[in-house]
């Protein structure tokens, strides 16, 4: 398949993976690739500008070597002729992102997004070596900073060199503090800087973000991408009536239960969510009645808008 050259931003939906129950699966679940294909088109055909298979959201560390590859394949092929596909390639160390990177140049992906090595609290060095490593497959890299997760915190000094090496070209900045945008930009001017935690998105738009890299849009596709298109148009007024009351569903995309509350939310809709592979697992009730209330609330506010 051709790469394609499209820029990394817009508004590009981090894909979550179906299951259906199946024997001889890992944990019993085979995941449903038609679902998935069929699900990238339907964020593409409401309005997102991309879809971004095999990261967190799409619980890339429970699949297979094969289905994560396949998964990639997937979205590139449902929608890489017409939006942008940015493969997740995180891995514990170089040798493995590069070996994603790899794969995802040779499966036309229009670019890859990359944590710093996971499960290991790495000094700056080994960061930026990380980094030059995957750059060098020749794909345009988004890193990731989630320092959550990674316990490596990419600062704005820290991005200005890494945002030195070629082809690295944009930061998925999921710190929430929205101040590091505008310094970001100081230390990195021509990195672009892409919202990373759906619960900032007005607030990092405002300070010169030009992406979101999403969660929930997977459940309000059309209604957060015209979120996205009145927050860049600087039509603020508009985009604060509609950002409102939809933000307590927005902030469950920094819990730690980002992933079942999002498959809860497709399944609230009426498409499907389905259950996630261990070590997640189903939420609790307590979960269930908040997020049920959270969903309920911006369905309704979205009905009205």
């Amino acid at each position: 398949m051709k790469n394609t050259t499209r820029g990394l931003g817009g508004v590009v939906v981090a894909t979550p993976v179906f299951y259906r129950e199946q024997a001889g699966a890992p944990a019993g679940l085979a995941l449903d690739f038609d679902a998935y294909a069929e699900h990238c088109r339907w964020l593409v055909d409401n309005g997102c500008d991309g879809v971004g298979p095999n990261g967190s959201l799409g619980e890339y560390s429970s699949l297979t070597d094969e289905e994560r590859r396949r998964v990639a394949r997937t979205a590139i092929a449902a929608v890489g002729a017409d939006a942008t596909v940015i493969v997740g390639v995180h891995g514990v160390g170089s040798h493995q992102a590069v070996r994603w990177a790899e794969a995802a140049a040779e499966d036309g992906a229009a670019g890859v997004l990359c944590l710093p090595p996971t499960m290991y609290r790495a000094n700056e060095s080994e960061v930026i070596a990380h980094y030059q490593a995957v750059a060098a497959v020749g794909l345009p890299v988004m890193v990731y900073n989630n320092p959550y997760d990674t316990k490596v915190d990419l600062t704005p000094r820290l991005l200005g060199e890494i945002a030195a090496i070629d082809n690295v070209v944009a930061v998925k900045e999921f710190s929430g503090d929205v101040r590091r945008v505008l310094e970001i930009k100081e230390h990195a001017p021509d990195l672009q800087v892409v919202a990373g935690a759906d619960d900032v998105l007005l607030e990092a738009v405002l300070m010169g973000a030009t992406g979101w890299f999403a969660g929930f849009p997977n459940v309000f596709p059309a209604e957060t991408s015209r979120l996205y298109a009145l927050a860049t148009a600087g039509k603020l007024d508009e985009a604060r009536a509609l950002y409102e009351p939809i933000v307590a569903t927005l902030r469950w995309d920094s819990r730690t239960e980002f992933v079942q509350a999002i498959k809860f939310g497709l399944d609230r809709i009426g498409r499907f969510g389905g259950p996630c592979r261990p070590p997640r697992g189903p939420l609790t009730a307590a979960h269930i009645e908040q997020l049920t209330a959270d969903l309920d609330r911006a369905i309704a506010a979205l009905r009205e808008s």
